[in-house]
């Protein structure tokens, strides 16, 4: 990669996966369900997380962080919800039409982090908004954007069970005037534990489109694992934790190797001589995400990757299969290794050089506005 990455377009197409779990929560409700309960595949009973879910936490951190966002959080509603017209006009970031420059739709994509990631719709309504009718007006602005940053919906690597002790909540209310107490039930629906994948494409011939830079996509290293961290501190969101991202960088902008996230698997920890179900998980130390088929397709594809970028929790326990090498076996599992150990087979698998750790608070230091 350039040192210029803040100007420089992508030039490279890169594949993502990204796994957290989740503890006793909900990481994605379904309103249509009646009561927002989990999305839950009826066949293969595995979890389901939308894309959807994941780029509005990613959204809500890159506001947090400071970053111009068109599509801001949803959590405004009724008469303070903002107008998509108010939206494009924040993010052109003017109160005049006068004020418009020669090229708007450069300044909005300056302003608009989420649109350079992930697109954006701009055919909208006009009648009252002198600003936006100035925009639209001209031939150079869009009525739509593809992102080239898309994420397939996550599922968990295994089926999930529903938490039913939390399904009825009673909460008890006493009055002041006369000291009575009332109640009403609330619904609540979790699952006890899931580790979710995402499979991602960061597509280089769409990035000229959107102006998506080469430091866009450094930051995308780090949000992603940040948004986790403080987008879901809600009471159903809570007991999320990313777990594992790699962002693997090819040498062109035409080639993926596509659909890694279905080469891992979990496996329960084997302690005293025992293996751990799937259903029976219920914290990260009951897993084992195995890595072998993973590495495998990497090691085959090892000549067209460019760099492999990675974090891992510490917690997590890998099973890297013929890729352990003299690797430490340490811990309770006698097949499985830690995040150093996972890093050392990948760079087995594809060259120790083309393995880039990220330190995600350092670099997201790095990453804020102004910084670049």
């Amino acid at each position: 990669m350039t040192d210029d990455t803040t100007t420089t377009t992508v030039s490279n197409r890169s594949e993502i996966v990204f796994a957290f779990d989740a503890v006793d929560a909900n990481p994605n409700g379904n309103p249509l369900s009646g009561a927002n309960r989990p999305r839950i595949d009826p066949v293969t009973e595995q979890a389901i997380v939308t894309d959807v879910r994941l780029k509005r936490y990613v959204r809500d951190q890159l506001e947090a962080d400071g970053h111009g966002v068109y599509i801001t959080s949803s959590r405004e509603t009724g008469e303070y919800a903002k107008t998509r017209e108010t939206m494009l006009k924040e993010a052109i970031g003017v109160t005049d039409p006068d004020d418009l420059s020669e090229d708007p739709f450069s300044g909005f994509l300056d302003n608009a982090a989420d649109a350079r990631y992930f697109g954006a719709t701009l055919s909208i309504d006009t009648d009252d908004n002198e600003i936006v009718a100035a925009i639209e007006a001209r031939d150079d602005f869009p009525d739509h954007l593809t992102g080239p940053v898309q994420f397939s919906p996550g599922k968990t690597l295994h089926p999930v069970e529903r938490n039913e002790e939390y399904n009825s909540l009673t909460s008890v209310i006493g009055t002041d005037d006369e000291k009575q107490q009332g109640g009403f039930d609330l619904d609540d629906h979790r699952i006890k534990y899931g580790f979710v994948g995402f499979h991602g494409i960061v597509d280089a011939n769409g990035a000229a489109e959107t102006h998506l830079s080469e430091a866009d996509v450094r930051r995308l290293d780090t949000v992603l694992w940040r948004a986790l961290k403080n987008q879901t501190v809600s009471r159903s969101k809570k007991g999320q934790e990313p777990r594992l991202y790699l962002r693997v960088e090819y040498d062109s902008p035409e080639y993926h190797i596509g659909g890694l996230t279905h080469d891992l698997d979990v496996r329960g920890a084997r302690a005293a001589g025992a293996e751990t179900e799937p259903r029976e998980f219920r914290t990260v130390r009951d897993v084992v995400v195995e890595t072998e088929t993973l590495l495998d397709r990497l090691a085959d594809a090892a000549e067209r990757i460019d760099t492999v970028h990675i974090v891992s929790d510490g917690v997590v326990e890998y099973d890297v299969g013929q890729w352990a090498g003299e690797t430490s076996r340490d811990g309770r599992d006698d097949e499985a290794v830690g995040a150093e150990e996972f890093v050392t087979a990948l760079g087995e698998a594809v060259g120790p050089d083309q393995v880039r750790t990220i330190d995600v608070y350092e670099e997201y230091e790095a990453t804020l506005p102004g910084s670049e």
